[in-house]
């Protein structure tokens, strides 16, 4: 099994950043919308609320809006088709998890490289059918 941990480290009024970890082993930031608490659908504030704390399945599927295979998390209470993906800034992310540097108040830069090194790892794991899961933690 492959585990990435996502430590979100700072909460901000309309962004939360965080770090991602392949393991124990630190690999990138990670940029989403805010945190909100969601007790239930009407929580959620469209294209402006983060995907709740937890451990999800992550598999790899066709996106239609990129046109390539991505990370998905399965099973995200309240959402659909949430990725993991390059972007810089909270305009990109619907709910998504962009990965990147974050060198930039607000912002990831350099994300596409970044997209690029973390799927050399996920994709050979899920070819050689190793099950992929991330845990969130606030």
């Amino acid at each position: 099994m492959l585990l990435l941990k996502l430590k979100r480290i700072y909460k901000g009024t309309t962004y939360t950043i965080g770090n991602l970890f392949v393991g124990e082993k630190y690999l990138c930031d990670t940029l989403e919308d805010k945190v909100r608490i969601l007790n239930s659908e009407q929580d959620k504030i469209k294209k402006q609320t983060a995907i709740p704390a937890g451990r999800y399945k992550v598999i790899l599927s066709w996106s239609g809006h990129f046109q390539c295979m991505m990370p998905e998390l399965l099973d995200v209470p309240y959402f659909k088709y949430i990725r993991i993906h390059w972007g810089n800034d909270i305009d990109d992310t619907d709910g998504c998890v962009l990965v990147g540097e974050n060198k930039q108040k607000g912002k990831v830069l350099n994300s596409k490289a970044t997209y690029k090194r973390l799927m050399d790892i996920l994709e050979p794991a899920y070819k050689n059918g190793e099950e992929i899961y991330i845990q969130i933690t606030e």
